[in-house]
Order: structure tokens, then sequence, then C-alpha cells
């Protein structure tokens, strides 16, 4: 069963880190890109940072490049989201699945931030 189990959330005050786990079942996390995509209140979810199984990442938005840094631990199925110097702009619910959206797992209850102002 595919599962996608992400932690690491919380409220911290803008500044502040906070490093963001998902585990998923292998047959998601499997040799596909993984990434991590976030959603505000109001707004559609969108893309964060996208990891290829060997280790190549991307950061569409501009505005957390330099901030995020994403990774992935291949042995134990998880991908991780290092998140540093937090705006109240990055709070949200995060989550993680397969970049490519025709293999994607249905999504995770996700982990809430809050950057506090």
């Amino acid at each position: 069963q595919v599962q996608l189990v992400e932690s690491g959330g919380g409220v911290v005050q803008a500044g502040g880190s906070l490093r963001l786990s998902c585990v998923a079942s292998q047959n998601i996390f499997g040799g596909n890109t993984m990434a991590w995509f976030r959603q505000a209140p109001g707004n559609q979810r969108e893309l964060v940072a996208a990891v290829t199984r060997s280790g190549y990442t991307d950061y569409p938005l501009d505005t957390v490049r330099g901030r995020f840094a994403i990774s992935r631990d291949n042995a134990k199925n998880t991908v991780y989201l290092q998140m540093n110097s937090l705006k109240p702009e990055d709070t949200g619910v995060y989550y993680c699945n397969a970049l490519l959206r025709d293999i994607r797992a249905d999504w995770g209850q996700g982990t809430q931030v809050t950057v506090s102002s």
C-alpha cells in the first residue's frame, strides 16, 4: 500500500529553522524523483523542491532558494527538507510526493509549518 508520512512541522519565529521528514513506501520512493510541496491557506499547492535518486536538487521557487535544502536517504525511503531563515510567507501545510504527476501517491496528511513574525 502506498503511503506517505510527513513530520517535523511546528510553530517557529521568523528567522528560525525546521527540518521536515517524509517516509514513503518503496513503490513510490524507489528510483523516483521526490519532491516537497506546500499549500498556504487559500492558495493552490505549489512545488517547493525536488531531489533525484542520485541527489540532484532543484528549487523552482526563487523565494526559497538559498534557504531550503532538500535531501534524501535511499536506504530509509526518506526525504528531508531543511528550512532555514524561515519567513511568515513560508507558512502552510507541507507535503511530499513523487515529482511526476503520473506516479504520485494519494496525498498524505502533510505537516503544518507556522512562522510567526
